[in-house]
């Protein structure tokens, strides 16, 4: 767990991150993350967000107003729900398959705006977006905070520490291929990737964007090295050359 959880933690100006409690997830425990960033506009960007915690809520509401929750990949809608109720006034956006995976498991998703290559005018100035295409679930849609140089990813790069693990999750991230500090994007979703080609045309665009920094949903912040780290995680994809 990266302590202190459901407070909000600055990684550049406009720019945080909030972690959150554990999620059981195949019956392994793993740490949750959210990002958040302010617009030029002063409203709030919020990605994945967490299990809402009133502490957390307070520290944003002093943030300023909450005007987009994002729902980046199928796996990551489970609770902005909630957030949307909380704040029923901001905008909701949802990578392809997320209402229809909500439905299957029970749960209503909000009316939303879908989520593609191109990032709406109300946030180009801040964020830059990618649709990573090709896998029949894992369809990613990955952000980049231009102002910090920022690459905002959720499961295409998990990046596990050993230290922090169990010993059952420490042989479960070594066979994912999925511990930091060369933390990629999990074997299971490589092997089963349908147009690698596809996804390697998308991820040399984001690598074209010069990404400083990597925040994912799961494991370690790289802060230094973030081009080498993007080309050995998406290898797969893009070959070693």
């Amino acid at each position: 767990m990266y302590t202190p959880l459901d407070t909000l933690k600055p990684l550049a100006p406009g720019l945080w991150v909030a972690d959150g409690p554990a999620i059981r997830f195949y019956g392994m425990p793993f740490p949750t993350r959210m990002v958040v960033v302010r617009l030029s506009g002063g409203g709030l960007w919020m990605h994945s967000p967490i299990a809402p915690d009133e502490r957390l809520l307070d520290e944003i509401d002093a943030l300023g107003p909450v005007t987009h929750l994002v729902a980046p990949n199928a796996l990551h809608y489970a609770y902005l729900p909630a957030w949307a109720a909380r704040y029923p006034a901001a905008q909701v956006h949802a990578a392809p398959g997320v209402a229809r995976r909500a439905a299957r498991h029970g749960l209503r998703f909000p009316p939303h705006e879908p989520l593609g290559d191109t990032a709406p005018p109300v946030w180009a100035d801040t964020l830059r977006q990618k649709l990573i295409p090709g896998h029949a679930f894992l369809r990613e849609v990955v952000f980049f905070h231009i102002p910090s140089a920022t690459l905002i990813l959720t499961d295409l790069i998990e990046n596990f520490e050993p230290a922090r693990l169990s010993p059952f999750m420490r042989l479960a991230t070594w066979i994912a291929g999925t511990q930091a500090p060369g933390g990629q994007t999990p074997r299971d979703a490589q092997w089963t990737w349908r147009d690698k080609a596809a996804a390697a045309h998308a991820l040399r665009a984001v690598l074209g964007w010069k990404p400083q920094r990597i925040v994912m949903a799961h494991g370690r912040i790289v802060e230094e090295g973030a081009e080498a780290h993007l080309r050995h995680a998406f290898a797969w994809a893009l070959g070693r050359a």
